[in-house]
């Protein structure tokens, strides 16, 4: 995990931005190697899963990913069941990965350390 991404904030994105490049994306993804980067119709998106000993202590983890989220005003696709969480980020107003889905990818790798999640690669594949 890169302590870079971890300290930087998300900037408020209307749409108005252009989504990441395909060197952007592998520049920024070397940063968060543990993640995916799937394409769901076409939309480039970041996806990783992490495990638990339980529910509580996946619902725990999700609340967390839901606070760091509202307070960065980006907010992921979260799939909370017993023992594992799913966590997909992506920019809705671009269609696509942005710098902000990697910052965001970063801070949730940190809530999991926190957590001590046992992580665990997704098994979504892509559908493009």
């Amino acid at each position: 995990m890169s302590d870079n991404l971890v300290q930087q904030t998300c900037v408020p994105c209307s749409g108005s931005l252009p989504p990441a490049t395909p060197e952007e994306i592998s520049q920024h993804h070397r940063q968060v190697p543990n993640w995916q980067v799937i394409s769901p119709d076409g939309i480039s998106q970041l996806q990783r899963s992490f495990g638990f000993a339980n529910f509580r202590q996946a619902l725990d983890f999700t609340n967390r990913i839901g606070e760091i989220a509202e307070v960065a005003g980006h907010h992921p696709a979260l799939l909370t069941e017993w023992g594992k969480v799913t966590v997909t980020w992506w920019t809705h107003a671009i269609h696509g990965l942005h710098q902000n889905d990697f910052v965001m990818a970063a801070k949730t790798d940190k809530v999991a350390e926190q957590c001590n999640a046992k992580t665990s690669a997704t098994i979504t594949k892509s559908h493009a």
